[in-house]
């Protein structure tokens, strides 16, 4: 990599998503056991460090990629995206219920986790050009109708929690984009006129979780018994924590999918209240850089990607860590580069990238 270029990275960004993988390979060790076929307990954290390891020498390859290719590939990107969606639907694998991924020998990818990332540089694309002109709802009709298809086929899977992370983005790049926000504020309403029959329209399951997330005492040993052992956990925790390896409703196996949706649980057991809220901070530098590198992208279409980005990372952290507290309800978001998970690992890493090449691209190198 060229010396200039490396004199333009954005180490803070760097630092803080470094420092989040590195206490997540902690974490993850600490929370698991022994895999699948009862082997060795340092199963996941292994796996989970040799693709990060692959994947940050992949971004680090990436680094004199420009971006901005990516705005001709917006069509391509979004056919692919259909296709994989539809992929899983048709020979997909089933797990927990839901049919979200694809075997490609030993390694199962989610494919809706890669959607996100795509569904950003395909609605930047067509964003670019729209920028300014949002002002009626049959401007929106378009970009509803752009992103409905993949949503509706992530629905079908289901899943749930990646057809929220869609909105978020939407929301986030129409934002940004100067949308009418008479048009956000009469969704918003029209939304809550409209969730009675929403309600009929969701899954038994889904229906609990709502249940649940207002009265976890509903169904204390089913639906509810996550949260419940997520609070104990969080709140057992105390200042300091009882220290790795030594969290009883992890290590105990009360705390259920411990090394993925509720990770946040396992830090607030083990390290407290202020490990809790370092790896927090270390998240609010990953979005303030965010939000600072769409501000001064070169390009609409750089900063539409940053703020799309951004806008992702933010709503998985806020509903990841709401859900763990108790404050939001149980969706199975994980949270970004510390959950377990190669999909989601990898759909983060190239993200951090992209972020990272607009901020290196802001301004023409000077020779």
């Amino acid at each position: 990599m060229n010396k200039r270029w490396l004199r333009r990275l954005d180490y803070t960004l760097i630092v803080a998503t470094l420092a989040i993988i590195v206490i997540s390979l902690i974490t993850i060790g600490s929370a698991t056991h022994i895999n699948a076929e009862g082997g060795d307990r340092y199963w996941f954290v292994m796996r989970q460090g040799i693709f990060a390891v692959l994947n940050i020498a992949l971004a680090a390859l990436l680094m004199n990629f420009d971006y901005k290719a990516l705005h001709a590939q917006g069509k391509n990107l979004y056919i692919f995206n259909l296709v994989m969606l539809l992929a899983v639907l048709l020979i997909g694998q089933s797990a927990l219920g839901a049919q979200r991924w694809i075997a490609l020998g030993p390694i199962a990818i989610q494919p809706s986790e890669f959607s996100k990332i795509i569904m950003i540089i395909c609605l930047a694309t067509m964003l670019e050009e729209r920028v300014g002109k949002l002002h009626t709802l049959s401007d929106l009709l378009p970009l509803l109708a752009y992103i409905g298809v993949p949503f509706l086929l992530v629905m079908k899977q289901p899943d749930l929690g990646t057809s929220l992370v869609f909105i978020a983005i939407f929301l986030g790049m129409i934002f940004v984009s100067g949308v009418n926000l008479r048009i956000l504020a009469g969704g918003f309403l029209a939304g809550i006129a409209a969730m009675p029959f929403l309600w009929h329209g969701l899954k038994d399951y889904q229906k609990m979780r709502l249940k649940v997330f207002m009265d976890p005492s509903v169904d204390p040993l089913g639906s509810g018994y996550h949260i419940i052992q997520s609070k104990i956990a969080i709140g057992s925790g105390l200042l300091f924590g009882k220290g790795l390896f030594e969290g009883t409703q992890s290590q105990l196996n009360f705390l259920p999918e411990n090394h993925t949706d509720f990770i946040f649980a396992v830090v607030g057991e083990e390290m407290g209240f202020f490990g809790a809220t370092f790896l927090l901070v270390l998240y609010l530098i990953v979005l303030w850089r965010g939000i600072i590198i769409a501000r001064d992208a070169s390009d609409t279409f750089g900063r539409l990607l940053a703020t799309g980005i951004t806008s992702m990372l933010a709503f998985h952290i806020l509903v990841n860590v709401g859900m763990t507290t108790g404050i939001m309800p149980v969706t199975g978001i994980p949270l970004p580069l510390m959950s377990y998970g190669i999909s989601s690992l990898t759909t983060n890493i190239l993200s951090i990238t992209i972020l990272l090449n607009i901020h290196m691209k802001k301004q023409r190198l000077q020779f």
